[in-house]
C-alpha cells in the first residue's frame, strides 16, 4: 500500500510505523510526506490499534526533508511552495493528534525534521549512540513547521540552545533537552520501548485518548494560526538566496 513507509500491527494491537527510505537516511520526500498523512489517518480510524511505535530502517531515523523535495521548492512558483509547506504542516499535525499513544523508538540519528518528527512523539526513546540537531539554518532555511512541536516538547529556553545554531548533539544531551525521555544502549531500545508499551494494553484506549487531548489542550496551542504562522514563514525562507545557496 506504501512506498516510503511500512504500517504492520500485531495481534495486541501495537501498530509500528517505520520510515522505509533507509538508503536517503529517512529523508522525507513528499511522497513519504503524503504517505505519513494518510497512514496517520488510517490509524485513527482503526479502533483496533491501541499503539503506535514510529522508528526507522536502516542507520538513521530521519535525516529532515529530503535534498530533491527542496530542491524542488525552489524551483516552484510560490502558490506550489505554500501547497507543500501545508502538505508538511498537516502531516505533523496528523501525527501530533493521534488519538493514540505514539511511541517515538529512534535507532539512529535524527536532524532536522527528523527532530521534529520525534518531538510529534508521545515519548521518545533513542540509542546512547546517536546525533541530533536542528541543522536548517545551514542551509539558510529555519525549523518553522516543526518549530511548535519541538518547543512544546523543549520549552523555550531550552529550545533556543539549539535552535538556531544547526549544532549537532548527541543522546545525552537531547534527554536533558527534553527530546528523548532516556537514551539506551542499542541492544536495549526494543526492551525500552516494550515498557513504554505494555501499560497502555491496560488502560480504557477512550481515556487514553481523552487525556492525551487535554494534555494537548492545556499545553502550547498549535491551532490553524499557529500553523499558517509557520508555513508563511518557511516559504518566505524557500524564496531567499541563503535558501538557494545553502540548499
Amino acid at each position: 500500500m506504501f512506498n516510503t513507509i511500512i504500517l504492520e500491527t500485531d495481534t495486541r494491537g501495537v501498530a509500528t510505523l517505520t520510515l522505509n527510505r533507509a538508503l536517503k537516511h529517512n529523508a522525507m520526500s513528499g511522497e513519504m510526506i503524503g504517505e505519513l498523512t494518510a497512514a496517520a489517518r488510517q490509524i485513527s480510524d482503526d479502533d483496533a490499534i491501541r499503539v503506535v511505535v514510529l522508528t526507522g530502517a536502516g542507520k538513521s531515523f530521519c535525516a529532515g526533508g529530503d535534498l530533491g523535495w527542496m530542491r524542488q521548492q525552489m524551483a516552484a512558483d510560490s502558490a506550489t511552495r505554500f501547497v507543500e509547506a501545508r502538505k508538511l504542516a498537516e502531516m505533523l499535525q496528523a501525527l501530533n493528534t493521534l488519538p493514540k499513544p505514539l511511541i517515538g523508538a529512534l535507532q539512529g540519528n535524527a536532524f532536522g525534521g527528523g527532530v521534529g518528527m520525534a518531538s510529534v512523539c508521545d515519548v521518545a526513546i533513542g540509542v546512547d549512540h546517536l546525533k541530533m540537531g536542528l541543522t536548517e539554518t545551514k542551509l539558510g532555511i529555519i525549523p518553522a513547521t516543526i518549530g511548535p512541536y519541538v518547543i512544546a516538547r523543549m520549552g523555550e529556553a531550552k529550545a533556543r540552545q539549539v535552535f538556531m545554531s544547526s549544532r549537532l548533539f548527541g543522546a545525552q544531551e537531547a534527554v536533558n533537552l527534553g527530546l528523548l525521555a532516556r537514551a539506551v544502549p542499542a541492544d536495549q531500545l526494543d526492551e525500552a520501548v516494550e515498557a513504554e508499551v505494555v501499560p497502555y494494553l491496560n488502560c480504557a484506549p477512550g481515556a487514553v485518548a481523552a487525556a492525551k487531548q487535554l494534555a494537548r489542550d492545556l499545553g502550547p496551542k498549535i491551532d490553524d494560526s499557529v500553523i499558517d504562522h509557520t508555513i508563511k514563514a518557511l516559504v518566505e525562507r524557500w524564496q531567499t538566496e541563503e535558501a538557494a545557496e545553502g540548499i
